[in-house]
Formats: C-alpha cells, sequence, structure tokens
C-alpha cells in the first residue's frame, strides 16, 4: 500500500472529559468497569468513595481531572503505579501520576488499569512514534483552552487531621 494515501491521525486533544476515562478493577476473584464521571474519583474503602473495595485505606488514592483535562492519580496509601511516583516523589517534588492509557497501579491486592480513548488521551499525536524513540515526532498544536470554557478540573484538599473524613472536610472548607 502506498503509504501516502494512508490518512494521517491527528491530535489527541478534544473536548473536555471526551474519551470514555474509566478504570479497569480486578483482583484474584473481581474483575470490574468503573467509569470515571467526576472530576475527583476516591478508591478506598470508605462508603463515600466513588470506587469502594474492601482492604484498602479508608481513601487509599484519588484521581483528578486537572484543569489541563488530565487526569491525575494521587496514591495516597501503600501501592506501586507503572510510573513509580514514589521514585518521581524523591527526585522532583511530584506527588501526582499523569495517567494515560495503560497505566497502571496496584493498591492491597487491588490492580487498576486507566483507559481512555486514544483520540482524547493528550498522548503522542498523530499515530504515536514513528521509527522509535529517537525519531523526531510532529508537534501538535496547543491544548484548547479549557480554562476560558469553564473548566477548571478538581483541585486537591488542603491537608486535613487523619480522622476527618471527606464530607467534614468539604463542609469546614464551606463554612
Amino acid at each position: 500500500m502506498d503509504t501516502r494515501s494512508r490518512p494521517m491521525g491527528t491530535t489527541t486533544h478534544a473536548e473536555w472529559g471526551a474519551g470514555h476515562p474509566r478504570l479497569l478493577i480486578s483482583s484474584d476473584e473481581t474483575r470490574l468497569v468503573h467509569d470515571i464521571t467526576a472530576d475527583e474519583t476516591r478508591i478506598g474503602s470508605a462508603p463515600d468513595c466513588e470506587v469502594s473495595l474492601p482492604g484498602l485505606a479508608p481513601v487509599h488514592a484519588i484521581i483528578r481531572h486537572d484543569g489541563h483535562d488530565d487526569y491525575d492519580l494521587e496514591l495516597i496509601g501503600a501501592g506501586e503505579t507503572s510510573a513509580n511516583i514514589g521514585k518521581a516523589a524523591e527526585e522532583e517534588g511530584r506527588t501526582a501520576e499523569t495517567l494515560h492509557t495503560g497505566a497502571r497501579f496496584t493498591a492491597d491486592g487491588w490492580r487498576f488499569v486507566f483507559v481512555r480513548d486514544e483520540y482524547a488521551d493528550h498522548g503522542r499525536p498523530y499515530g504515536g512514534r514513528l521509527g522509535g524513540e529517537g525519531a523526531h515526532q510532529r508537534r501538535q498544536p496547543p491544548r484548547p483552552d479549557y480554562e476560558r470554557e469553564g473548566h477548571t478540573g478538581a483541585v486537591p484538599l488542603p491537608d486535613a487531621p487523619d480522622d476527618e473524613t471527606l464530607a467534614e472536610q468539604r463542609n469546614r472548607l464551606a463554612d
């Protein structure tokens, strides 16, 4: 096939929240899919978490939909990520990992995989890498100005006492 006749991919920018972001969740006995529909998704054992699973800390991790239309993972309890955010936190001062399709993390026997349709994943544009890691990759245009469209995403709550629930934090901050 003549490669000049193949359609080229486009950017990975799309409408706010597009691409059906979701978590594939599994343990040895269970398989679940959780659609991410809110700007903040709490994962833990507390009943008010959007993803409530046995064996986890009350709030074990939080996924925030940020103002750039990315989904960021803050791992609060023990666990591992495919990007090793613990090491990144030490080396770069980061505490959250931006999730792209295929990003994985674990928490107390649970495995999570983030999935978002490629057209909206803000990853590599135009069909991905061409020619390997060192190849020149054409830049995509800047992201849409989501903030101008009225989207700001979720912002982290300030630190609170360990025994304070998220609902109590929100009420305290609203006062």
